[in-house]
């Protein structure tokens, strides 16, 4: 590629990154806290592309000004050479940006949960939890209390959790959330078994709001053999997915 090929690449490259940042596709990749990042390098990028414009510009006038200066005898000296094009084929790295623009991918769901082990791990700690009343908890912070520490924090208090629908081989559902340390490709499930008043009818990938209480029941995750607690459910609603389909508590 030229000069002025490659600043298009970069200026749509950091244009792609802007979009991203400044929509909720960028939460399909990485997770919330690196969004002003991520728009720092969509700034340095269409800077750059503009900065590599301004010195070929820059660069051709001060050549077209010296060949003004040596006339006809000094183009009679190039020998009439032709200038090497670059191949057109070049051009196909910018269909990977126009996709970043155009399709917004879907976030991982039952297929990898269920491939992948349970990355549930003890926390250090246990947030203090309001008095009264239900308990909305995320789905990792729920999984957490009830498999380190056997739900001396919950008791017998009504919770709510949200997540999507995972069903293994045999049927059984669980209650999932897609974890990330940084971005997508190192997302890992955390999953909850359902017990109690399931509803008859599971999609996978369909995403529920849970309504139960702690249960002493769990079991090991066929992939990895990490702990798998469980809820008792006395209500299930189904919801719509959430701007971010990872969960924002992870690793925080």
């Amino acid at each position: 590629m030229n000069r002025q090929a490659q600043a298009a690449v970069l200026f749509l490259l950091g244009a792609a990154l802007l979009h991203a940042g400044f929509t909720d596709l960028y939460l399909r990749y990485v997770k919330a806290g690196l969004r002003p990042m991520l728009l720092a390098s969509g700034v340095v990028l269409v800077a750059a592309a503009v900065a590599t414009v301004w010195y070929e510009w820059r660069a051709k006038k001060g050549e077209q000004g010296e060949q003004g200066q040596c006339g006809d005898q000094g183009e009679q000296g190039e020998g009439g050479g032709h200038a090497h094009r670059e191949p057109r084929v070049s051009w196909l790295l910018v269909l990977p940006l126009l996709a970043l623009i155009l399709v917004a991918p879907p976030a991982l769901g039952s297929y990898s949960a269920l491939r992948t082990g349970t990355a549930l791990q003890q926390p250090y700690g246990y947030a203090a939890l309001p008095a009264d009343g239900p308990l909305r908890l995320s789905l990792v912070d729920y999984a957490g209390r009830a498999a380190y520490d056997h739900g001396r924090s919950l008791g017998d208090r009504q919770v709510k959790v949200t997540g999507f629908v995972a069903l293994d081989g045999t049927g059984t559902p669980y209650l999932v959330r897609m974890a990330l340390n940084c971005c997508a490709a190192d997302a890992q499930p955390v999953k909850v078994g359902l017990t109690g008043r399931i509803p008859p009818v599971l999609q996978p990938d369909a995403w529920l709001e849970v309504t139960g209480t702690y249960t002493a029941k769990r079991t090991r995750d066929a992939v990895n053999g990490g702990p798998i607690p469980y809820i008792e459910v006395s209500g299930a609603v189904p919801v719509k997915a959430p701007k971010d389909p990872y969960d924002e508590t992870w690793n925080n």
